[in-house]
């Protein structure tokens, strides 16, 4: 079985939510540190040389971040509104609905996953 890693560095992140140039296949990392700049959640730790490492909590923001503007389409401040409500508010039902639809995207794709893996073992 694969340990977790605790930190990803900026290279790995980019690559986990896609953040690939089709042409030459280099990883997208400029996303990343923009959205930093416009997402206060987003918070990396920095070390030696600026170099970026991403908690698992981090990780969980930028899956956030990229599914709100790439898969749903929406603003950098649409994007902010949704990601700085709780989704227990009653008063903002389209915030809830995105966060919960984005839950239920990651947990399919985490079942699916698992399914696989069954799968493998029994077959």
């Amino acid at each position: 079985m694969k340990k977790k890693k605790k930190f990803l560095n900026i290279s790995e992140v980019a690559k986990l939510i896609g953040l690939i140039d089709k042409k030459t296949g280099k990883t997208q990392t400029h996303t990343l540190r923009f959205w930093e700049t416009k997402f206060k959640q987003l918070k990396p730790k920095l070390l030696s040389g600026n170099r970026r490492f991403y908690s698992q909590k981090d990780i969980n923001v930028v899956k956030m971040i990229n599914f709100l503007l790439r898969d749903k389409g929406l603003t950098i401040t649409g994007a902010k509104k949704i990601i700085n409500n709780k989704i227990n508010q009653l008063d903002d039902p389209i915030s809830s609905s995105i966060k919960a639809e984005y839950y239920e995207t990651k947990i399919k794709l985490k079942s699916k996953n698992i399914l696989n893996k069954l799968k493998k073992l029994n077959g």
